[in-house]
């Protein structure tokens, strides 16, 4: 649950709007320096039916937010799930929109006359959440985001890690099955292909089609079997179907397995997991802590488990966190040395601070 401070805040003058820009979604909002939220644009559903077509549907999302709420732009920050190039403003590789080494802070910021930053979406969530939600008062903790694909990042002795490319916490395309289901990314048998909404939706239409089409709740519950998605399934499970059953308990397995791993990996103080999984299934985080305490190893059985307190809108408040210290503006709370290391970057070797 969002608390009303972070969702409806009363400002003026110049502002920020982030992005969350995910694989079937795009939602826009002005974020103020302390994390509030105003001029929210509702979650826009798109078909991602080509990358000018994308383009112009983030401008008018951003334009909804700023006709809800009429003010002076100062910068867009854009949480995407992809890797990025944030010096250049590029998107290098987003394997769930299909796309590669795309300019889109320069076409976004050609549209909309400002100022335009990169940020993937993992990381983006991370800082929303290190800044104003879950991950405060914590220098050593992972965030785990399970939505349509699965991202990563985390904060480790004070600082959110980047990795050598900026391409830190990809653990969605870990291996989890030795050649098991393929990905969107070039492998196989990855943590997305088996926890990622994607993938739910795509065993669900599997079993389906292998069970002759109307015997499961799952099928009924749409319109095509096209249109059968992880939401389909959960709606389905809280219904009690038998097939909706057997497909959230792989999915339970699956999580665990994946969080005993990644948790042993890592070694965090606090897990913090957010996405539409997780909102979809809340009966998961007593599984997860429960897995935790019984395989993992002693030093790492005590993590603590939390969910993500800034809910729907963590990506873009991350991502307007992000603009907002790309143009210079220090948040409540320290700048994160990642961030600190983007402004050395920006004014050059030898600048003065």
């Amino acid at each position: 649950m969002i608390e009303p401070s972070l969702r409806r805040g009363r400002r003026t003058g110049s502002g920020v709007i982030g992005v969350d820009l995910g694989a079937t979604k795009v939602v826009s909002g002005w974020v103020e320096p302390d994390g509030t939220v105003t001029g929210h644009s509702g979650a826009r559903i798109h078909r991602n039916e080509g990358y000018p077509e994308l383009v112009a549907e983030i401008v008018r999302c951003v334009r909804a937010s700023q006709s809800a709420r009429p003010r002076a732009l100062r910068a867009v920050g854009v949480g995407i799930a992809a890797q990025v190039d944030p010096r250049r403003g590029r998107v290098i590789y987003a394997p769930n929109l299909r796309w590669k080494s795309r300019p889109l802070a320069t076409d976004l910021a050609r549209e909309l006359h400002t100022p335009v930053y990169l940020i993937n979406d993992a990381r983006a969530a991370t800082l929303g959440e290190w800044r104003f939600g879950a991950g405060r008062g914590s220098d050593n903790w992972l965030c785990l985001m399970v939505g349509t694909g699965v991202g990563s990042s985390a904060v480790v002795g004070g600082a959110l890690l980047e990795g050598a490319s900026n391409a830190f916490g990809e653990v969605g395309h870990m291996t989890l099955v030795s050649g098991g289901a393929p990905c969107h990314c070039p492998h196989r048998g990855c943590i997305e292909a088996y926890i990622g909404g994607w993938a739910i939706g795509e065993r669900a239409r599997l079993e389906v089609d292998r069970r002759g089409g109307g015997k499961s709740l799952i099928r009924r519950l749409v319109g095509t079997p096209e249109q059968i998605s992880a939401r389909t399934v959960f709606e389905a499970y809280r219904r009690g179907d038998s097939l909706a059953i057997r497909l959230v308990q792989e999915v339970e397995r699956y999580f665990a397995d994946a969080v005993v791993g990644l948790v042993n990996g890592y070694n965090p103080g606090r897990l913090v997991l957010g996405g539409g999984i997780v909102e979809g299934l809340p009966h998961l985080l007593p599984i997860l802590r429960k897995a935790i305490r019984d395989h993992c190893q002693p030093s790492e059985s005590k993590v603590r488990v939390v969910r993500a307190r800034l809910g729907p809108d963590t990506v873009l408040i991350g991502a307007a966190a992000y603009a907002w210290e790309r143009q210079g503006i220090s948040p409540p709370r320290e700048r994160t040395r990642l961030l600190e290391r983007a402004s050395q970057r920006r004014r050059g070797p030898g600048s003065p601070s």
